[in-house]
């Protein structure tokens, strides 16, 4: 069997089930995913159990392979294990990255901040994202960390997309604020906790604590960042399960 073949199922499937293309808890016809992929058997069954071993998929013995559910105690989890990974990342970037790598990423923060700051294009501003955080995680030079992360990324980016149209949606209804750094008035801070706390630059704060290698403040900075982000991941599990059964319809 062609590794390179199983590689490139595995990818597009896994694209699939992290877009929930494949609807969340239906089980995986494997005959038919290997129609439509023009694939055989073999290789598809094989990057159907590496989805399950990355969580992306489960098996059930007798039933066969099934998309993950939308589960938010499950989305929980994954916000839960993000933190504990990105903060010892992070420990671990403030020990070990040198000035030189430290000043890559300033320099790529100032590239994009304008651009992430404006953004009202879900999938460029989780891109921005990701990238600022697996640029951190490339610093504290473990390579399972960074596993780690990108497997969870995967399996939260449905959600958090969905979470971020809904909040450019409401934004442009007057009931928030622009994404990133934001423009908002006094008045419209004072009456929205969240539309404040969307105002401020975290990935300016995190960058400065960085830069001047104090540990204790760049790690409460990213808890306090990933944890913040949970409130839209809850409400956006709803709204991701209506819009996956709108478009299968």
């Amino acid at each position: 069997m062609a590794r390179g073949n199983v590689d490139r199922i595995h990818a597009q499937l896994r694209r699939m089930a992290a877009d929930f293309e494949i609807r969340p808890a239906t089980r995986i016809n494997e005959a038919r995913m290997a129609t439509e992929l023009g694939v055989s058997r073999t290789p598809l069954r094989e990057a159907l159990n590496r989805l399950v071993a990355e969580g992306f998929l489960t098996f059930q013995s007798n039933h066969g392979f099934f998309c993950r559910a939308l589960d938010p105690q499950q989305l929980l989890d994954l916000y839960e294990a993000r933190a504990a990974i990105e903060c010892e990342g992070l420990r671990l970037a403030v020990m070990r990255g040198s000035d030189a790598d430290i000043a890559s990423l300033a320099r790529f923060h100032d590239e994009t901040r304008d651009e992430y700051a404006g953004c009202t294009d879900p999938l460029r501003q989780l891109a921005i994202d990701e990238e600022f955080h697996a640029r951190i995680m490339a610093l504290s030079g473990n390579g399972e960390l960074a596993r780690l992360l990108d497997n969870i990324n995967g399996r939260i980016r449905y959600v958090r997309m969905i979470g971020l149209k809904d909040f450019y949606e409401r934004a442009r209804a007057g009931e928030g604020a622009i994404a990133g750094e934001g423009l908002l008035t006094g008045e419209r801070m004072a009456q929205d906790p969240r539309a404040a706390r969307q105002s401020r630059a975290d990935h300016a704060a995190i960058l400065a604590a960085i830069m001047v290698r104090d540990n204790d403040r760049a790690t409460a900075l990213m808890r306090e960042h990933i944890e913040w982000r949970l409130a839209d991941a809850t409400r956006a599990v709803g709204l991701a399960i209506y819009e996956i059964h709108r478009n299968s319809a």
